[in-house]
């Protein structure tokens, strides 16, 4: 397509300029040479745009029209970022994805002008992983804002931010962050070709959608497979610890990779108080987690087996219900949580505490006057409920959940062996679950590395380079 009208039709016909009211499409007439801007509305400031035109209006082309087209860009085009394209597609993407595209007639190819503000929120604290000390920052949903907020605590040069694209629709923009001298290099090697062969139309859900492309879970394993951060000064921690991090473009949280089960322990809150204090924490939050496990689990088991409660535990049992059995109690519960956590994600903020008083009374004493729940079944769930609250990862919370209601069935179908057998289910599916780097999902325990398994109840001191 040498002749300029073509190309400008063509454009016209692929951006439906006509049907598309926040296309924008302006003509130039310098010195006899027409030029034609292509721009979306809305990721292009007006004076950004008003500044280039009035720099264009005011240059001299006939002193600059026996140059190439590069050259005419580097003393025509006032703005950071230009680039030439002659793939027609690739000029249809960049306007699409936000930059300008300006079209000089006599020329095949097209100057693409990167120019995009995109729309943003504030960059607030996330509200699932807050600290008492530290920054107050957080990811956007504006990719180029993100990789700055990385930038600005990792100064290297050996920092690499690699960017792709994925969906065949949405062409979603990703970036891979990592240290170049730090990172597993067979590993990037194989999260690059993963997302190369990524083949869907849109990544709908964002980062869940790029997870499940990632590392294809099997439906019996209900662990997470990666974890997720909204906070940038978390991220950097992992960049520098030789991990890669995956941000997506629309999306306020990155993706961590790889992932191991014992990952999951650590939180930022522990970096920013005093070792000691880290450590205790952190002993506190994987004594909780087994405690959420299994707490119920072990009390059914003890109910159903008082020939084998110790002496000191014998408190904890009690006669069966006359109304509902145990069982059918605790799964209620189980479930019954999770519509009231549904249920309060649809309530509005103003009326948040008087639904929690309401659910508090519904699930409290209406429930044990009215014959439904057992007073201790329902301490115990309470403490369940309470103590999903102390580690950040929701999914992680829900795949305790599932392990959690396995146990139960099992400890009910089989009173005297149900319990062990779900405890040896639950550690083969551990085992067998591998992380995008296909290692094992169990590290540092298998296999077994000393220096990293203390740390995950030490929080280590910070010490000078070695």
């Amino acid at each position: 397509m040498k002749n300029h009208t073509e190309i400008i039709n063509a454009l016209d016909e692929a951006l439906k300029v006509k049907d598309n009211f926040d296309i924008i499409k302006r003509e130039l007439l310098v010195q006899d040479k027409k030029l034609v801007f292509y721009c979306i509305d809305g990721f292009v400031k007006d004076e950004v745009l008003e500044k280039m035109m009035e720099f264009i209006l005011k240059a001299d082309l006939a002193s600059m029209e026996n140059n190439g087209l590069q050259v005419l860009a580097n003393q025509l085009v006032s703005y950071v970022e230009t680039d030439v394209s002659k793939d027609f597609q690739q000029m249809i993407t960049a306007v699409l994805s936000g930059s300008v595209l300006l079209i000089i007639e006599g020329y095949e190819k097209g100057i693409v002008i990167d120019a995009r503000t995109y729309p943003t929120r504030g960059m607030q604290e996330p509200e699932d992983d807050r600290v008492l000390r530290g920054s107050r920052d957080g990811f956007v949903e504006t990719l180029v804002f993100n990789t700055a907020l990385i930038r600005r605590r990792i100064r290297d040069a050996k920092l690499r931010m690699e960017y792709t694209s994925v969906g065949t629709s949405s062409k979603t923009d990703l970036v891979l962050c990592y240290m170049e001298d730090r990172i597993d290099h067979k590993m990037l090697e194989r999260i690059r070709s993963i997302i190369a062969e990524i083949q869907v139309e849109a990544l709908t859900m964002a980062q869940e959608s790029l997870a499940e492309a990632l590392v294809p879970g099997k439906w019996y394993t209900p662990f997470p497979k990666v974890r997720y951060t909204e906070r940038p000064d978390a991220a950097a921690s992992n960049i520098l610890e030789g991990k890669i991090i995956l941000i997506i473009d629309n999306s306020p949280s990155v993706i961590i990779l790889p992932t191991y089960f014992f990952d999951f322990v650590q939180e930022a809150q522990d970096y920013y108080l005093p070792p000691i204090t880290g450590t205790y924490l952190r002993i506190i939050r994987i004594a909780v987690f087994f405690a959420t496990l299994l707490i119920t689990p072990i009390w059914l088991y003890l109910n159903s087996n008082p020939d084998l409660t110790p002496q000191w535990l014998a408190f904890t049992l009690i006669e069966d219900s006359e109304n509902l059995p145990f069982i059918v109690q605790l799964l209620l519960l189980e479930f019954g949580i999770d519509a009231l956590k549904l249920a309060s994600l649809n309530t509005p903020s103003s009326l948040n505490s008087s639904f929690s008083i309401i659910g508090a009374l519904i699930l409290g004493d209406f429930a044990v006057e009215a014959g439904w729940f057992a007073p201790e079944i329902i301490l115990y769930m309470a403490f369940v409920a309470l103590a999903n609250f102390t580690q950040p990862s929701y999914e992680l919370g829900y795949g305790v959940k599932f392990m959690r209601v396995m146990l139960l069935l099992l400890v009910t179908i089989s009173p005297q062996f149900g319990l062990w057998i779900g405890l040896v289910i639950m550690l083969l599916i551990l085992y067998n679950a591998k992380t995008v780097s296909k290692q094992s999902y169990l590290y540092p325990l298998i296999p077994f590395n000393w220096s990293d398994f203390k740390m995950i109840f030490v929080r280590k001191k910070l010490r000078d380079k070695e």
